[in-house]
């Protein structure tokens, strides 16, 4: 107290403090006094007022406590009492037990006597139950059939009640109203063929499927009631709980199931396209149910059955089931490719499950796949070893067929530009083409494979193509007169190469998704350039097959006295390269300049053999006159063919021998030769030997020197230049040749 007292005088002090802080405040001394005054009077009979409220509450309390001591003690009397007179009536009430038999007895019978009439009219009710059900009257057959279930099940109630273990009363009872069960049975039956038949009876008769559905209602709740009745006494009447909801949706179960399976009309044998049908038969069904459901049934169903999610569901796992089915069968590729496409893109398209009418009823991402993965990857698999095993067949089997093409009499079929070609390109890419359009429609992955397939089948087919046409060749060369027109198939042969060039980069930019090139891609490239290569070179093997007898007339002593061969060799090589100019580039270029070279090549390697030596300096001026005109005329007939800029360098490689041969002064044959050999330095000692050689007038001294200095002043290859003289061979002089030089310069 002291302490709360010090307190209480400190905080006055610091009041007091606060207001007189001024002098000015002084005067108003008294007009605080008496605001304190009043506060503290205030404060006073608030204190007052509620010490007097507690003490109320304290008296109150005190009196209902005394009032409650005063009850329990009454109450304690009471109960005393009653235990003294129950004790006194335990006999009392045993003697009562027949009593008590006497008001069950009455009970029961007061049920039966209630009962009474429709016991009695249980025959009756059973018939026109019967003619209602019969008549489709389901909801009055209904109340009626509720009518004796109600009957039945409060007798067989009471008599369970009176004697749970009677069993020949419960039988009686159950013989009596055996017909019940049947009539239950009966109305189920047409309960489920109203379902069985809902899609077309919710558009003729709606209120048909709303009183079945009702009926259903009504079952599930005496059922409820009869389930609960069951837990408080243990009895609960024959055939309940019927479950006739659960029953409901496996009847819907049942029907969407069948309708789907019902949904093939024809089989592979009547039609090839029979899965096709099926899958578009199907897509129909399913699209045009679900609006139904979506647009009618729903509304015959009560809203927390979720009837469309519901049979959405059903459709989606019987349309499941189904292509399970087919996925299971022996399917052929196309029948796998038209059941895959389906099932990964129709499925959930806005064809089908993500049609417009139904989108906003559900969201089809939840729908769980229709094929699980494993089974998808077993039908790509075996599609791809279908594929495989058929394009190889298709392959061959063009091939095969374009091989009887080069056996006609008739020349091959020239494409807008004038170019000779087969259909072979054509009909492989349409192959290529077709299967890979099948892919794209399952997805881009399976695509992508299909193509490699194509690319190594093609690669594979290539080197098959390559075998054939050297195989063509050799069986011409057996007879150059068959096939007739061999020149211009192998012309279509090596177009056909850049065909399928131009082809597999189109089909590679349609669908390849990696536009980098492959290890497949260069092993075609290289397959179809050996392929165009082998036909130029067996083309221009014919020509100079033609032309080996004029070769062989050059630089001979004939040639020398006027032959006509040059002019032959030009005249047939431009004969020739008229068909050359249906040979699409670059390949036409890359044959004229091998003509050229090799024309060139013939020409010098005359000159290696050493077929002639010049006698005296007519001759050879004579000879290197001829060879000068001879070169001019492969000159103008090359840049006539287009033989590019080499031409110029390899006639004059001719031009250049030509003036070693026309040299008049032998001293000055050094610098001649130097010139040559500076010009083609892959020009060898040897072929400097035979040159001088043929020229007939060089001493060994000479011939040994300029070989000497030539050897120690080389000059380098260049690399940007093709060599000429490289494979020329030259000819090692036979005994013969020996003599007949030996001779020669003797009668010289």
């Amino acid at each position: 107290m002291e302490e709360t007292s010090r307190e209480a005088v400190a905080t006055a002090v610091q009041r007091v403090a606060g207001m007189l802080q001024r002098s000015d405040q002084l005067d108003k001394v008294e007009q605080y006094r008496r605001r304190e005054a009043r506060k503290k009077a205030s404060v006073e009979a608030r204190l007052k007022a509620a010490i007097q409220s507690q003490l109320d509450g304290v008296r109150t309390g005190l009196t209902q406590l005394h009032s409650a001591l005063l009850d329990v003690k009454d109450i304690q009397g009471s109960l005393a009492d009653v235990s003294k007179d129950w004790r006194q009536s335990i006999n009392t009430i045993e003697s009562l037990k027949d009593v008590k038999d006497a008001v069950v007895q009455h009970s029961q019978l007061a049920s039966a006597v209630e009962n009474l009439k429709n016991i009695f009219s249980v025959p009756e009710i059973v018939q026109e139950t019967q003619q209602l059900i019969e008549q489709a009257e389901l909801l009055q057959a209904h109340r009626k059939l509720m009518e004796l279930e109600c009957s039945r099940d409060d007798l067989m109630y009471e008599q369970y009640r009176m004697d749970s273990k009677n069993t020949s009363d419960m039988n009686l009872i159950s013989i009596y109203f055996e017909d019940v069960q049947s009539l239950s049975d009966e109305l189920a039956k047409q309960l489920w063929m109203v379902l069985q038949r809902s899609m077309v009876t919710v558009r003729r008769d709606p209120t048909m499927l709303v009183s079945v559905i009702r009926i259903i209602e009504r079952e599930e709740k005496i059922d409820r009631r009869m389930v609960d009745r069951r837990k408080q006494t243990g009895f609960i009447p024959p055939g309940r709980p019927k479950h006739w909801k659960d029953k409901m949706f496996q009847v819907l179960e049942h029907t969407v199931s069948t309708r789907i399976e019902g949904t093939q009309s024809v089989t592979r044998e009547a039609d090839k396209m029979w899965l096709v049908r099926l899958l578009e038969i199907t897509r129909k069904y399913v699209v045009d149910d679900l609006i139904i459901v979506k647009n009618l049934m729903v509304q015959c169903f009560p809203p927390h059955y979720n009837t469309f999610n519901r049979f959405f569901s059903l459709y989606h796992a019987a349309v499941s089931a189904r292509v399970k089915e087919l996925a299971s069968e022996d399917l052929e590729a196309n029948e796998i490719v038209s059941l895959l496409t389906w099932v990964l893109n129709t499925y959930k398209s806005a064809e089908m499950m993500g049609h417009p009418d139904l989108f906003s009823e559900c969201d089809i991402n939840q729908l769980e796949p229709l094929l699980p993965k494993e089974v998808v990857d077993h039908l790509l698999s075996k599609y791809i070893q279908t594929f495989t095993l058929n394009i190889t067949g298709w392959l061959r089997k063009a091939l095969e067929t374009d091989k009887k093409d080069w056996h006609k009499d008739s020349e091959p079929e020239a494409d807008q530009d004038g170019y000779y070609q087969t259909t072979l390109p054509a009909i492989v890419f349409q192959m290529f083409e077709q299967n890979l359009q099948v892919a794209a429609q399952i997805d881009g992955e399976f695509k992508g494979q299909v193509l490699k397939l194509c690319l190594k089948q093609m690669n594979s087919f290539l080197i098959r193509y390559r075998e054939e046409a050297v195989a063509y060749k050799e069986e011409h060369l057996r007879d150059r007169q068959l096939p007739p027109c061999y020149v211009h198939y192998m012309i279509a042969i090596i177009n056909n190469c850049q065909t399928f060039k131009e082809s597999i980069n189109s089909l590679k930019r349609k669908y390849s998704q990696s536009p980098e090139p492959t290890e497949s891609d260069a092993a075609i490239d290289k397959t179809l350039g050996g392929v165009a290569k082998d036909g130029c070179q067996f083309l221009l093997d014919e020509v100079f097959l033609d032309l080996e007898h004029h070769l062989n007339e050059l630089l001979t002593r004939k040639w020398l006295s006027g032959s006509h061969a040059v002019d032959t060799i030009c005249v047939t090589v431009e004969d020739y390269f008229n068909d050359f100019n249906k040979i699409k580039k670059p390949f036409n270029q890359e044959m004229t300049k091998e003509a050229l070279r090799r024309v060139v090549v013939e020409y010098i390697k005359a000159v290696m053999q050493k077929r002639m030596s010049f006698k005296n300096a007519d001759e050879r001026r004579e000879g290197a006159e001829r060879m000068i005109r001879e070169a001019d005329q492969f000159s103008f007939l090359f840049r006539k063919l287009a033989a590019g800029e080499d031409t110029e360098r390899l006639c004059g490689a001719i031009t250049a021998i030509a003036e070693v041969f026309k040299l008049t002064d032998p001293t000055l044959l050094f610098l001649e030769v130097t010139t040559l050999v500076s010009k083609y330095p892959d020009i060898r000692e040897d072929h400097i030997q035979a040159l001088l050689a043929v020229r007939g007038d060089a001493s060994r001294e000479m011939r040994q020197m300029i070989i000497g200095t030539l050897s120690e002043n080389k000059v380098a290859s260049s690399a940007t230049s093709q060599p000429i003289f490289r494979d020329i061979p030259v000819p090692t002089m036979s005994m013969t040749s020996m003599t007949s030089m030996a001779t020669s310069k003797l009668l010289k």
